[in-house]
């Protein structure tokens, strides 16, 4: 199943770096600090989620787990370094999504069973996250709470990750992904034919034209 609900303890390391510290009260906290890019800081979010996921969900993430000062408008400017689009199944862009441009296509590509999938595997990956930081606070608990309204009983689980991964072993779910095995397949030789700029941010929209009568 094309699902990726693990990440490596060096991973988990890598990001732990960058989370966001609990600040000493007991003195002024330095605002003055360089932070990362916005391509930097999106970066660390997506590589928690390992899919292509909503601006939202990866402003909400970096916010609640890293620091800086990640916006959904800032993620949604053209051509952020480092970010580019998921594909749909027209191989446009899809509306709304970022995705890291290190990807290969075949994990940027979205159809609607994968997605689900993914989105559970980085439900899986957030609370795991979650668990092992020393440094997690309220926001993290928050964004959590979140997360948990789009599992199925994941809001009154005692462990998240737990009820997300018995979502993803769902046969339903199994079955929807296996059927869109074929069509990924032919999705990802058509994406592999387009020059570099149209796999990286789609192919131009075409818009329907009105008949005359």
């Amino acid at each position: 199943m094309a699902t990726r609900p693990h990440i490596a303890p060096s991973v988990y390391e890598d990001l732990e770096s960058t989370a966001t510290e609990t600040p000493d009260e007991s003195g002024p906290v330095n605002h003055l600090s360089t932070l990362p890019t916005t391509g930097e800081q999106a970066r660390h979010a997506l590589l928690l989620l390992g899919a292509p996921a909503s601006a939202r969900l990866v402003a909400d993430v970096h916010a609640a787990l890293f620091d800086g000062d990640l916006t959904v408008a800032a993620l949604l400017r053209q051509r952020v370094p480092g970010l580019c689009a998921a594909l749909t199944g027209d191989l446009a862009a899809a509306p709304g999504l970022v995705a890291l441009a290190e990807w290969p296509l075949s994990r940027r590509i979205v159809t609607p069973a994968v997605r689900r999938a993914d989105e559970l595997a980085a439900i899986i990956r957030v609370a795991e996250f979650v668990a092992m930081s020393p440094t997690a606070g309220r926001a993290a608990a928050r964004l959590l709470r979140e997360l948990a309204q789009r599992v199925p009983h994941g809001v009154e689980a005692l462990d998240l990750a737990s009820a997300a991964r018995a979502a993803l072993r769902d046969v339903e779910l199994v079955d929807a992904v296996a059927a869109e095995a074929l069509e990924r397949a032919e999705l990802l030789a058509r994406a592999a034919e387009l020059d570099e700029r149209q796999q990286l941010y789609g192919v131009p929209v075409v818009p329907h034209q009105r008949g005359n009568g």
